[in-house]
């Protein structure tokens, strides 16, 4: 019998090796598979409408459609998650959202932390439906076509629960093989409004601007087997106001949308809401600027998916918490509530959350002590993506880029919107988005960043844990 030279056999043996490692890296590189629906959820009637507690009348029409969208990814080992988007204020608190991911899990065994129900924040859609009991419930419905007003809002809630349900299920139905990339651009729009309100002039504006703030445009790229483009996943930290009149409109993340879906006529845009809640675009108040703001975020999309991008690993890592965020000070007291309707200084919208408050109490209930705050985070490949709920400041994007990288992803307004989410600086400060938390006669507790912080940090090991188990 012929033996073999040992070192013609190490050989041999060192090529298998690299052939599996590089077969290996290949199915998990290439393995994803990628689905994408949408409806249009855009009203059918005038209905009250979200974003400024001044409103007083419903809506007066469109200027373009609403929409919801559904992503749905599954990489080499079969897990799937979601993400939908939608040109919406955000569910207020965690009642419609945690029915939507009810109706996920009975059906397409999605837990909470696959799923991610982003909202636009646009200030020009309708308002949404509220558990009847919570502290929230129709903050600025005082007129009298409440009750009226208030059908209208469950009717068309509903609906858009139907129609987000559906479209995660054609998602998931249309999975075909995909490539997943991701990169980051930039674009300037973005004013930190604490410093520069509204009414900074144009001349003004066109000085450097005292931060902080976040320009990048974190930016996912879909393709299908062929290399054609499918979707783009895009967002940006900056407040969607630049409208606030009576008419149906996604603002500038709408038109950014629709910008990209133009110029790749088949392709889904979707868009995700950063860390912009003290972010204005400035100058606003016309539909020119909002137009001009979607085309130029468009364009920094576009900058990025038109030039290499890294393509991402098939390995998708999914974690979700709450964290108890407490408040600075005790839930007011029936007598303290009693003497805020009463002041004749006090808003309207204000005055009515007294009343729910104080009819919680007379009823036997109790206000809550703390909040319950949803957190998620997810590694989709080598990306690794924050996912914080309500509207968080941008001091938050910035942190959490220092300690996980530049090339992190942020997104805020995710599964639920309770109010603001300041940095201990806001905090410190005080003002419009550092005097409130869920309980609107407390500002948050000091201890509200750091909790946040270290609930991300221990999330994202866990993720790691679980990519690393893959």
């Amino acid at each position: 019998m012929k033996r073999i030279n040992p070192s013609l056999a190490a050989f041999l043996f060192l090529m298998w090796s690299f052939s599996s490692v590089f077969a290996n890296y290949n199915s998990i590189s290439s393995g994803w598979k990628a689905g994408v629906s949408k409806a249009i959820i855009t009203p059918g009637e005038s209905m009250w409408m979200a974003g400024y507690a001044s409103r007083n009348r419903p809506s007066e029409g469109k200027i373009v459609d609403l929409w919801a969208k559904a992503l749905a990814l599954q990489d080499a080992n079969g897990k799937i998650a979601v993400l939908v988007t939608t040109d919406l204020i955000g569910f207020r608190g965690s009642y419609m959202s945690g029915r939507i991911k009810k109706r996920l899990k009975e059906l397409y065994d999605l837990s909470d932390d696959r799923v991610i129900l982003s909202s636009s924040h646009t200030h020009t859609g309708p308002e949404l439906m509220v558990d009847p009991e919570d502290y929230l419930y129709d903050d600025n419905l005082t007129g009298e076509h409440s009750a009226e007003q208030r059908e209208k809002i469950i009717r068309y809630s509903e609906i858009v629960e139907d129609k987000i349900v559906d479209i995660v299920g054609k998602a998931l139905s249309s999975l075909q093989p995909a490539k997943v990339y991701s990169g980051q651009g930039v674009t300037r729009f973005a004013v930190n409004r604490r410093l520069h309100r509204s009414k900074t002039t144009v001349n003004e504006l066109s000085k450097e601007l005292e931060g902080p703030y976040d320009h990048s445009v974190p930016v996912f790229k879909i393709t299908n087997s062929a290399g054609e483009l499918l979707t783009v996943v895009f967002g940006y930290a900056c407040h969607n106001t630049t409208l606030g009149i009576y008419k149906f409109s996604g603002d500038y993340a709408g038109f950014a949308q629709i910008q990209l879906e133009k110029d790749y006529p088949g392709v889904t845009a979707m868009y995700f809401a950063g860390t912009g809640a003290d972010q204005n675009p400035l100058p606003r108040s016309t539909v020119s600027y909002a137009i001009q703001y979607g085309k130029t975020l468009a364009a920094a999309v576009e900058a990025v998916i038109n030039e290499p991008m890294k393509e991402l690993s098939s390995v998708l890592s999914t974690t979700f918490s709450k964290v108890e965020l407490g408040f600075a000070n005790p839930v007011p007291t029936k007598e303290e509530l009693t003497k805020m309707i009463n002041e004749a200084s006090i808003p309207d919208y204000l005055i009515h959350r007294a009343k729910v408050l104080r009819s919680k109490l007379e009823k036997g209930k109790q206000l809550i002590t703390s909040y319950p705050y949803p957190i998620q985070f997810w590694k989709i490949g080598e990306q690794n993506m924050a996912i914080l709920g309500s509207e968080v400041v941008v001091d938050y994007s910035i942190r959490l880029k220092q300690i996980f990288g530049e090339d992190l992803f942020v997104m805020a307004y995710a599964n639920e919107v309770i109010g603001y989410i300041p940095s201990t600086r806001v905090l410190s400060e005080g003002d419009y988005e550092g005097s409130r938390s869920a309980i609107f006669t407390t500002p948050w507790a000091p201890d509200i960043e750091m909790k946040i912080i270290m609930e991300v940090i221990k999330l994202e090991k866990e993720a790691q844990r679980e990519m690393n188990a893959n």
